[in-house]
Formats: structure tokens, sequence, C-alpha cells
């Protein structure tokens, strides 16, 4: 999410004043003043609304997560549940009932 400071640095660069982005989004100029205030913190949309409207362009980089081999998760399951199975059952004592 855009940070108050980044949303006010980036109007600022743009030489946009708060009343005109507010215009340009389509949002109360109180808005734009909580967002940069901290107040209040903007959608997804308004936020990627809000950059485009100051003459930027938002890119997303393709996610880079990584996942296990379904065969590697299993077999770290597996491990788990053995290591589970191996340890000694010792079973909690019931507490008193509190009538």
């Amino acid at each position: 999410m855009l940070s108050c400071a980044s949303l006010r640095d980036l109007r600022r660069r743009a030489g946009v004043t708060q009343v005109e982005l507010a215009r340009r989004v389509g949002i109360p100029s109180t808005v734009v003043s909580a967002y940069e205030c901290g107040r209040r913190q903007p959608s997804l949309e308004v936020a990627g609304r809000i950059i485009t409207a100051l003459g930027f362009e938002v890119r997303l980089e393709p996610s880079r997560r990584r996942t296990l081999d379904p065969k590697v998760q299993a077999r770290k399951l597996i491990d788990v549940l053995l290591l589970a199975e191996a340890q000694p059952y010792r079973p909690r004592p019931l507490s008193k009932a509190r009538w």
C-alpha cells in the first residue's frame, strides 16, 4: 500500500495539489488529505487510480514464490507424522470442574 509520505512525495513530484488529485481520482480532497496524514488507507483500486492520475505506471512483478515438488511435500509430511507417532503419549490430567 501507499504510505502517507510516499503518496505526498509522489503528488509533489507530479506537481499536483490535493484538490487537483482528488478531482482526477473522483474522491473528496479531504480523503486525499487523510491518506497523506495516515488517518486512512486507500483501497488497492483507489491507490491504483491515484498512481495513474499522477502520471505514474504500476507494474507488478511475476511471483517468485517457490513451491516444493508434491513428492517432496508428501515425503516431508510422512516424516513429520512418523516423528509424531514416535513421541510417547502422555495424557494430561483433566482439570476439575468449576461448579
